[in-house]
């Protein structure tokens, strides 16, 4: 009876163990448990009732019991040597933990448990249950952190991220800036970089990552920064007479600098010669950074002169003659720009020498009719003007495209004076005007804003405005469609021929 009741209360005395005592060491209790006392997958149950309590290492994986480590030493050693056959190639400096949803703890039992160690570690190899430490990169903007990626090294991040911002600026300026070097001021026509940053916060440090998310190549830290989590590329077959700026100007209005860039591996310059067939990316960059890239611009800018008008009784009306040719003038001006992402998106003149004075020209009419009749020295229909796509830049194009690099929507001149002899809208070149300078030439711009408020008949002189940039019609971005027709309607000129005259032999910029 005595042994009885002795075996009784040690079965009473393990009962309550089991049952109450991991409940009050503070710790979560195996939660996979069943009516015979064994836990986790692997069906581990108590062997014996301990006369002290010992550690034991309660694995679990989303807050489910996995099993029961016995010997931890044991499964720290295999996931080194995991590391060194598996990953250290590809991610060196590193180390081999458990995956981000497991996780082991300590606790104090009365219980020893069987060993399923061999079986513990077999589950993690097979489902690949670990996450390997890596640098963190974290983009972040006054709102908070917005995109995170995980690198195997910080020294790799930034070889990858110095060879991006190379889209935007040279090695030589870059290690100037950096370097906080004196830049001297522009002596001859040109621009140069001044200052380089990034508009967001970029920070790193150490956690914990699946290999699967690691980028271990710079190649793939480049993809990143140049497009982020965007996989979507548009690509353009190359058609014959196609230039750089073509198939800027037939793809979302990219300026040849962008197609440049976002086809170093194919193209070095804006002016290479394409092979017809060749495929072309098209999408832009869509960077989680801005690269802000300040400038300074030395440019030779012509001041253009006026005409004055003075009655002569000796001439019959509508006729006129010249007394005095006008010669425009030029200045010298420095602008200051900025860029972002490679794109010229604001522009201020920072300071002015005059080369040379403009000399007015001097018309002597028959009457005091405003004179119809253009002189056959144009200016340019924009200010500020940049090209974005030449006569025959693409094919079936007849026109220069011109913008204004600092005022997008800016005001459209008449390039000479003369008549309006057409005003109206067509689905290719929206809303757009012809002048009849009456000397058998006339000028086109299309793609204004809205119809001009000039009427069929009215007289402009040159450098009136006609209308403001705009790009309406098939146009994918604000510019003005400038064309020179010569002899009627058939003939299409270049305006930026020397030998034609119009618009003289200055050097325009590329958009």
């Amino acid at each position: 009876m005595k042994k009885f009741l002795t075996a009784l209360l040690c079965m009473i005395a393990a009962v309550l163990i089991v049952v109450f005592l991991p409940g009050l060491s503070g710790v979560d209790s195996p939660k996979k448990i069943d009516q015979s006392g064994k836990v986790g997958l692997f069906d581990q149950q108590a062997e014996r009732i301990l006369t002290s309590p010992e550690v034991i290492h309660p694995l679990y994986e989303k807050g489910e019991l996995i099993g029961i480590v016995r010997d931890e030493n044991r499964l720290m050693r295999h996931m080194k040597q995991v590391y060194r056959t598996r990953y250290q190639q590809d991610y060196p400096d590193s180390a081999v933990y458990l995956a981000d949803d497991m996780y082991m703890t300590s606790e104090q039992s009365y219980l020893d448990y069987t060993d399923a160690d061999e079986a513990i570690i077999n589950y993690l190899d097979q489902n690949s249950l670990y996450t390997l430490e890596a640098t963190s990169v974290s983009f972040s903007d006054d709102e908070g952190v917005y995109s995170r990626i995980y690198v195997a090294s910080e020294e790799l991040y930034q070889t990858a991220f110095n060879e991006y911002i190379l889209n935007f600026t040279d090695s030589q300026s870059l290690t100037s800036m950096r370097n906080g070097d004196v830049i001297p001021s522009l002596t001859s026509y040109g621009s140069q970089d001044t200052g380089i940053s990034v508009t967001q916060r970029v920070t790193m440090g150490k956690d914990y990552a699946s290999p699967d998310e690691i980028m271990s190549t710079k190649e793939e830290i480049l993809e990143y920064l140049k497009y982020g989590s965007n996989t979507e590329r548009e690509y353009y077959t190359v058609q014959k007479y196609d230039s750089v700026a073509g198939v800027g100007a037939k793809n979302h209005g990219l300026s040849a600098t962008q197609i440049m860039n976002i086809n170093r591996d194919k193209i070095s310059s804006t002016d290479q010669v394409l092979e017809e067939g060749d495929q072309l990316c098209v999408t832009y960059f869509e960077s989680p950074i801005d690269v802000v890239v300040t400038k300074e611009s030395l440019r030779l800018v012509p001041v253009y002169y006026e005409t004055s008008y003075v009655e002569d009784e000796t001439l019959l009306i509508g006729e006129s003659q010249v007394r005095q040719t006008g010669v425009n003038g030029s200045r010298n001006v420095l602008y200051n720009e900025k860029w972002i992402n490679g794109v010229l998106v604001s522009g201020t003149e920072q300071s002015s020498v005059e080369i040379t004075a403009p000399t007015t020209e001097v018309i002597a009419v028959g009457t005091m009719q405003q004179p119809n009749v253009g002189t056959g020295n144009m200016r340019y229909p924009v200010d500020n003007p940049a090209i974005t796509c030449r006569i025959g830049c693409y094919w079936g194009h007849n026109g220069t495209d011109f913008i204004n690099q600092y005022d997008r929507w800016g005001d459209v001149y008449a390039a000479d004076t003369g008549v309006v002899q057409v005003n109206s809208y067509t689905f290719i070149n929206g809303y757009y005007i012809i002048i009849n300078h009456n000397n058998g030439v006339m000028t086109y711009y299309g793609h204004l804003q809205e119809p001009s408020e000039l009427k069929v008949g009215d007289i402009v002189r040159k450098g009136d405005v006609i209308g403001h940039i705009g790009m309406t019609g098939l146009a994918t971005g604000p510019h003005v469609h400038f064309m020179v027709l010569a002899d009627g309607d058939e003939d299409f000129m270049n305006p930026l021929d020397a030998c034609s005259g119009y618009l003289g032999c200055e050097a325009v910029p590329a958009g």
